[in-house]
């Protein structure tokens, strides 16, 4: 049985836990209400950019036709862009993306090369022997559009110069505050709806183009591929503050339960530290008292 000391000793180890379990929380917190903030005054812009290259791109069958992010070509060589935390202690978050995307590429017939944004994972991602050409480790806990361009710019260039013919975006898909899915997106080729309700050309009626349409549109879809890798950045970097409240959520209310049953075991070895005690005196008293009457008897 452990000694009181011992009891305090521990009972004062969890309360230090508790209390960087808890202020963790609260930082996970702030960033989250951050990054939320950000997803959601990018969100309009980033619809408006999607619904404009929509618009760009259907309709007339020659338009973008000579712009190379938007022709499919045979898939040689597979690009996947792999989006972790940049800290563990967020529950199962990184484990769950990583599950799925060793899937992805167990079963991926081309070759393919990895693309890591996230600093998590250093020492468990050099032991899977991956063919790793890049790690973006450095877009922060609030990341801006600045850093969100040069991790597009980067997979436009390894599309433009052939090192990949099809880029793959693999994310944890924001849902809610304790709700992230896996997902995997292809961002290169740009793969957009064709099909025509009718709806595009009369939309199309109202732009005018200057200087022409397939310069406008190539600009267009540079919009959309920026705004599309920065909405899965934010919405990762969302998933990962999230999990990392919910992980110390429930840190906290653990040691809250634990330092109740510290504390009631605590309280029954005090109990039998003085019930012994006080047999020990009764005990003493009895022994004393019973030489005392045979010293009389003498």
């Amino acid at each position: 049985m452990a000694t009181l000391r011992d009891l305090r000793e521990r009972r004062k180890t969890v309360s230090s836990i508790q209390k960087i379990t808890n202020a963790m929380k609260v930082v996970s917190v702030s960033k989250f209400r951050r990054t939320q903030k950000q997803m959601m005054n990018l969100q309009p812009y980033a619809e408006k950019s999607r619904e404009i290259f929509a618009n760009l791109s259907s309709g007339d069958t020659g338009a973008g036709a000579a712009d190379p992010y938007l022709v499919k070509r045979s898939i040689n060589k597979v690009c996947y862009v792999l989006f972790v935390g940049d800290k563990g202690l967020c529950g199962a978050y990184n484990n769950n993306v990583l599950k799925y995307f060793q899937k992805l590429i167990a079963a991926e017939e081309h070759e393919y090369s990895v693309v890591i944004v996230g600093k998590w994972g250093g020492e468990i991602i050099d032991r899977m022997d991956l063919p790793l050409l890049r790690r973006f480790s450095d877009l922060g806990d609030s990341p801006d559009n600045h850093g969100a361009r040069s991790v597009t710019n980067y997979l436009l260039n390894l599309y433009s110069t052939g090192e990949a013919d099809k880029v793959v975006l693999v994310y944890e898909k924001f849902k809610n505050v304790i709700s992230q899915e896996p997902h995997d997106l292809v961002l290169l080729p740009v793969e957009h709806d064709e099909s025509d309700d009718g709806s595009s050309e009369q939309t199309n009626s109202v732009y005018h183009f200057e200087p022409e349409r397939d310069t406008v549109l190539h600009s267009a879809v540079l919009t959309y591929l920026n705004s599309s890798v920065y909405e899965v950045i934010l919405e990762a970097k969302a998933g990962e503050h999230a999990s990392r409240m919910t992980a110390m959520t429930a840190a906290t209310d653990n040691t809250d339960k634990l330092l109740s049953e510290l504390e009631l075991y605590m309280n029954r070895v005090r109990q039998a530290d003085i019930t012994t005690e006080i047999s020990e005196i009764v005990g003493g008293a009895a022994a004393l008292k019973k030489r005392q009457q045979e010293l009389k008897k003498r």
